[in-house]
């Protein structure tokens, strides 16, 4: 049977025989399937933990939208309108709003990119990208994370925050005050914060306890959100469910509903596991691939395979990233490295290298093949040549989990 993953802005196909396909990981579903326009009016309408924005903005000045950058799914261009369209109920003139595009450590945009992610609203109002060079400094965490924020926000005199909640390997989910910190701040400041990443509550779908999670949330307080919404996209990236209001307990509520929609318990753990992020925008680099991986390894057995699918048109996507991918003498020296010294970029590593010491990672992509043997993975040019040879390593009666939507999926095993 033919199963198709998504690879970049095209597809691989890998035929699969019904006997060895233990699961095919879906969504669960999302119920009524109600237009996007519909879906997050009805959460404007109804905000959790605080009043409906058109009241609580009223006569605000200088007001500042946080949303995501180009290497994030979320589709501000089909969101912001209906924000807008609260702002101006509320009496607020397009002149005194600015969207600020959260960049975290990746790369500047380009006006090309800024322009399709706000779409119209790119000529009615203020879009920036935040700057880590011209920052405030809000306060310091208890875990030591300083709370450094670019100025247009730090200064803003309301403040509303955008994003899309899934699984996020190590803080939880995304979403919420992730758009603050983050999304916003400067690279020391968040190195300060994943290197809680090392705790083993620090995982995907966890937020009691959550070390990285709570480091967010307090910095967040200290750079408050007035406002957020929300949104859970469908395997097609549809809006299908959405939350407004605080930035904690509505938060909470989206990631109630994204853990229904999911969350995949599997009855065992397989000897091949094939996952793919979903195509462009999540597998443009190795570095946002990570993702899906790092959710695949809770479906593969111990010794196993996993077939990361990602197209990597972009590389590895961090710098740093790469150099410890590429300068380290194994994957058990990236591990020991982190521990001793932790580095932004280099945490990517780490958990690339945590997987290896479980399971071998057979990556298709467009990067060079002797780059990604010097990596300690092995490169294949098609999903389909990835399995012909996995399924000869563990012969005929070898089973096989799918992940078609892996970024987003979270497999949790009863082994």
């Amino acid at each position: 049977m033919i199963h198709e993953f998504g690879y970049g802005r095209s597809v691989q196909t890998v035929d699969i025989p019904q006997s060895n396909l233990l699961e095919e990981l879906l969504p669960n579903g999302h119920g009524e399937d109600a237009p996007e326009e519909t879906v997050i009016r009805q959460a404007l309408d109804n905000p959790i933990g605080t009043g409906k924005l058109r009241d609580i903005a009223r006569g605000a000045r200088n007001v500042v939208i946080v949303t995501s950058d180009i290497s994030r799914p979320m589709p501000t261009s089909r969101v912001l309108p209906y924000v807008l369209e609260e702002l101006r109920a509320a009496g607020v003139p397009y002149e005194e709003i600015t969207l600020v595009f959260g960049l975290g450590s990746h790369r500047k945009q380009t006006e090309e990119e800024r322009r399709r992610l706000a779409g119209d609203a790119y000529d009615l109002i203020r879009c920036v990208d935040s700057n880590p060079a011209d920052c405030i400094r809000m306060g310091v965490t208890k875990a030591g994370t300083p709370v450094d924020i670019t100025r247009t926000v730090a200064e803003a005199g309301f403040r509303i925050c955008l994003g899309n909640i899934e699984f996020h390997y190590f803080a939880g989910y995304s979403g919420g005050a992730k758009a603050i910190m983050p999304g916003v701040s400067t690279p020391e400041a968040i190195q300060c914060n994943h290197r809680l990443m090392v705790s083993e509550a620090a995982c995907a779908g966890r937020i009691d306890g959550n070390p990285v999670r709570a480091d967010i949330e307090e910095a967040e307080r200290m750079c408050p959100a007035d406002f957020i919404l929300n949104v859970v996209l469908d395997e097609h990236k549809k809006v299908v469910r959405a939350v407004a209001g605080d930035v904690t307990s509505a938060h909470r509520k989206g990631c109630e509903l994204l853990s229904e929609m999911y969350t995949k318990p599997i009855g065992k753990r397989a000897d091949i596991v094939i996952v793919s992020q979903g195509g462009a925008p999540k597998d443009a680099n190795l570095y946002q691939t990570q993702k899906a991986l790092d959710n695949a390894k809770h479906a593969v057995r111990d010794g196993g395979t996993i077939i990361l699918i990602g197209a990597c048109n972009e590389g590895f996507g961090n710098g740093t990233f790469e150099r410890w991918m590429l300068g380290n003498p194994s994957p058990a020296a990236m591990i020991d490295g982190i521990g001793k010294h932790f580095e932004l970029g280099g945490h990517k590593a780490a958990a690339i290298a945590m997987v290896l010491q479980h399971a071998e990672i057979d990556l298709v992509s467009e990067l060079d093949p002797d780059t990604v043997r010097r990596a300690f993975l092995v490169p294949y040019p098609t999903a389909q040549a990835a399995f012909d040879n996995a399924m000869r390593k563990y012969g005929k009666g070898a089973s096989v989990i799918c992940m078609p939507y892996g970024g987003s999926t979270l497999p949790v095993s009863a082994k």
